[in-house]
């Protein structure tokens, strides 16, 4: 089934997406009259209300911080606390951490001269005498070969002192005195891996700053080591707040499910960091406060209390504990009320929206950037896509719209309110939509999911 393009109509399912004046700007803007709006392109020109005078920014919402600065503040936010310690793992736990030194070879490789095939090692020209025994690898290094001698060997063995050649099983034949003749021409050093042809011991083999992959893991191993040197996953502690949520079986009385306690830890697990505790608080101030300080995780993320409700308690707590707040709110939709605190020199705070779709806003543009700083990871190449579909969006606040990659374009998907994961659910990516909307086949920046872009098997170490 196809996707079509977001309708105006959809902004006004949640409060925390647009107030009404906003959402009566855009009709007015993209009205054809017949009962659909149309999609009208990102424009400069200041917003109107119904009466066609301009209207001004209501400044007093809309002081957030940009989304492109949000993200950039996220990703210096760490730089400035104090460097975390390099840690040796074992190679079973290296898998999506980065080398926190270079990758020096402890050995040559291969560290003797190998036999590159099944066959036989020869000594100078042919024919050639054939030896009972034969060479097997892993065992001890065979006698010497003479002069038209040879022995036969299997892949990896050890090849014998003053071989010149291995002539492969299906190009050479043994006659019935046993001497052995080559089907082609034998040239000197022949599917011999000779030693140190990969590398020589004291070589460096990779940088620090490489991202473990299996691959490198194979490299280490090959090259003596037992365990790399690597910048340690940064340890996430998640507080779930809120009175209203259940942990199992269906909505009722006024309760609902918690959605982000089963889902935040995963997403933050691909993300490379530690979880190290998921915790649920009711919305008690006290509570908060003793959770928040007694955390000794480099990042803690909560989800919900960030606006300023009577039970909202974010903000009053960072406030009572001297927090530096580096982002109070951001010019984005869904989750425009997240932000981000310094709360030491080396603890930073993710405050969440309490919507699911808002709160993968914030993970994906807070904590992913502060994330990636703190485990070393390079930050990923930007590429765009042209939109199948024109998709409205906000006059002054960046859009975050689900959507899947068909071929060379991106389909938004509807479902995208801030309370919804629908449309998360079966997305690809979500493109970055800007203020005033996009027309179809305008481009639009993409930002992966994890299982997208290398499966869930791969990203979630």
């Amino acid at each position: 089934m196809t996707a079509r393009g977001i309708h105006v109509g959809e902004h006004a399912r949640d409060a925390e997406d647009l107030d009404v004046e906003e959402v009566l700007a855009l009709v007015n803007e993209g009205s054809t009259g017949s009962g659909d709006p149309a999609v009208s392109p990102p424009s400069t020109s200041p917003a109107r209300s119904p009466q066609g005078t301009p209207r001004k920014p209501d400044t007093g919402q809309h002081r957030a911080t940009p989304w492109p600065e949000a993200r950039a503040i996220a990703g210096r936010a760490a730089r400035t606390g104090s460097r975390r310690a390099p840690v040796s793992v074992a190679l079973d736990s290296a898998l999506g951490l980065v080398l926190a030194a270079p990758l020096v070879a402890l050995s040559d490789l291969p560290s003797f001269d190998t036999s590159a095939m099944d066959g036989w090692a020869v000594a100078g020209p042919g024919p050639w005498a054939v030896r009972e025994d034969g060479v097997l690898a892993g065992h001890a290094q065979s006698e010497p070969l003479s002069d038209g001698e040879a022995v036969r060997i299997a892949t990896g063995a050890r090849v014998p002192a003053d071989a010149t050649a291995v002539i492969r099983s299906e190009h050479g034949r043994t006659d019935d005195k046993g001497r052995l003749h080559a089907a082609r021409d034998v040239g000197h050093g022949q599917d011999i891996r000779p030693r140190g042809q990969e590398c020589r011991s004291g070589d460096h083999l990779l940088p620090g700053g490489t991202l473990v992959t299996p691959a490198v893991l194979g490299l280490a191993a090959a090259a003596g080591y037992d365990t790399l040197t690597v910048v340690p996953r940064p340890r996430v502690e998640v507080l779930i707040l809120g009175d209203e949520l259940l942990t199992e079986g269906l909505p009722r009385d006024g309760l609902i499910r918690d959605a982000l306690g089963p889902m935040l830890p995963s997403w933050l697990r691909a993300l490379g960091a530690e979880v190290t505790a998921v915790r649920r608080l009711r919305d008690d101030a006290k509570a908060l406060h003793k959770a928040i300080t007694g955390s000794s995780a480099d990042v803690i993320v909560t989800t919900g209390g960030t606006a300023s409700g009577p039970v909202d308690h974010v903000h009053p707590t960072l406030r009572a504990i001297g927090a530096e707040l580096l982002v109070d709110g951001v010019k984005v939709r869904p989750g425009h009320p997240m932000l981000l605190a310094r709360i030491k020199d080396d603890q930073h705070l993710v405050g969440l929206p309490g919507n699911p779709l808002a709160a993968i806003s914030g993970l994906l543009t807070l904590a992913e950037p502060l994330l990636r700083t703190l485990s070393a990871h390079p930050a990923p190449e930007q590429y765009e896509l042209p939109l199948q579909d024109a998709v409205h969006g906000h006059p002054y606040d960046t859009r975050l719209i689900p959507a899947v990659l068909r071929g060379d374009s991106a389909v938004p998907l509807h479902y995208n309110g801030p309370a919804m994961l629908r449309g998360i659910a079966a997305a690809d990516a979500l493109a970055v939509v800007p203020p005033g909307g996009a027309r179809q086949g305008q481009h639009a920046e993409l930002i992966d999911l994890p299982w997208a872009a290398a499966g869930i098997g791969v990203c979630f170490t």
